[in-house]
């Protein structure tokens, strides 16, 4: 069994993780900051829910026409420009008078570029680590995504209660742009995974090629929707428990933070192929019980349990590695990602358009019901995906 030691012996992997987590924890800040100050302002749970989550919309934008530059531009320039680009918005949403559409702007504008850093950087890790240890390396990535939404939504909502949210921008600025020189300096600069330049002719014939298989196909909905539908749920926190809401963050990130550590450290292959189906109804089951508006402290529980569920991509996103080409891992990984996103950003959006109408706990509720439905349709066809996987030579 692979350990975190071997992993973390990897200057290189350990430069890409410390960089995902300080941008993880700027992007986390802010955002709180964010969907606080446009819930003040606007009163609006819609709005606040596209604050939050409806910006991971435009990541389809940047899959559909320039991902293609996650193999064919060098990686770490990539990363670096994906990374001064985003410091660089969050230091623009400082000015406290900047109106509502502009902030939204911003943001909407930093999640397309960031659509082709996600494909350049889970392309890059799948470089940087042997093939066995892909499933280990991603979930340790997502454990420096969890752990670090934790202290920024923590932190976030400290500072909130001290300082203005210009002055949180500030600090999330800072904090993101200390990442440019862990990249710069803890990455080594390699060629392109294939020739061509980067475009959109190039980034249709690629998605293409992993749209006219029926498994990667099957993949990206399991990937996209049951978990688009209960970030949906997480996207009316705010409406839910108002200045409360952090609570319901910390445990969200935290529950993924013990799914990821669990099924990506100690199950097997198989064990993962096994459990597959269990975690993705584990994800949505607890969000149930908040048809009965649960108070603060039983919420945080349940979603803290239910978010363990999100570990079941760690074996989706396996098996989407075993069945596409190697010269097009960047995009394929970077297109799994968009779509993800982007599946949160719809959801959220719904999510909160429903709420402005509903009951928010009525709502999450609905929401979590689809994807238990949409999870039990996809089960036989991700059990003929990971068959395939298997099948396929590391």
């Amino acid at each position: 069994m692979l350990t975190y030691r071997a992993l973390f012996a990897s200057p290189e992997f350990r430069a890409l993780w410390t960089a995902g987590a300080l941008t993880t924890a700027a992007s986390t800040t802010s955002s709180l900051a964010l969907a606080v100050l446009v819930h003040r302002t606007t009163g609006s749970a819609l709005l606040t829910a596209v604050a939050m989550f409806g910006p991971s919309a435009a990541q389809a934008l940047g899959a559909t026409t320039l991902m293609s530059a996650a193999d064919a531009s060098p990686p770490r320039r990539t990363l670096l420009l994906v990374a001064a680009a985003s410091t660089a918005a969050l230091a623009l949403q400082a000015p406290p008078g900047l109106p509502t559409p502009v902030r939204l702007l911003l943001v909407v504008g930093v999640a397309y570029v960031t659509s082709v850093g996600s494909g350049a950087r889970w392309g890059l890790l799948a470089d940087v680590v042997p093939a066995a240890a892909y499933p280990l390396a991603r979930s340790t990535m997502n454990v420096a995504v969890g752990a670090f939404q934790v202290v920024g939504f923590a932190v976030g909502g400290l500072l909130l209660t001290a300082l203005t949210t210009a002055q949180v921008f500030v600090l999330a600025a800072l904090v993101s742009a200390a990442a440019l020189p862990v990249l710069r300096l803890g990455v080594a600069e390699r060629a392109p995974r294939r020739s061509g330049r980067a475009g959109l002719a190039e980034t249709v014939r690629g998605n293409r090629l992993l749209l006219a298989h029926r498994d990667t196909r099957t993949l990206l909905v399991a990937l996209c929707v049951p978990n688009g539908l209960v970030v949906g749920c997480e996207a009316l926190f705010v409406p839910y428990a108002g200045e409360r809401a952090g609570w319901l963050l910390v445990a969200g990130a935290a529950g993924m933070t013990a799914g990821d550590l669990v099924v990506g450290r100690f199950l097997t292959p198989a064990a993962r192929r096994r459990s597959n189906t269990a975690l993705r109804l584990l994800l949505a089951v607890p969000f149930l019980a908040f048809a009965l508006a649960p108070g603060i402290p039983l919420a945080a529980v349940l979603v803290g349990v239910a978010t363990v569920g999100y570990a079941a991509a760690l074996a989706q996103q396996e098996w989407l590695v075993a069945l596409t080409p190697g010269e097009l891992r960047g995009q394929v990984l970077g297109v799994e990602s968009a779509l993800r996103m982007t599946g949160q950003g719809v959801f959220a959006a719904a999510a909160g358009a429903l709420a402005d109408l509903s009951a928010p706990g009525a709502v999450m509720a609905g929401l979590a019901a689809a994807s238990v439905l949409v999870s039990l349709v996809l089960a036989p066809g991700l059990r003929r995906a990971a068959r395939a996987a298997t099948a396929v030579p590391a």
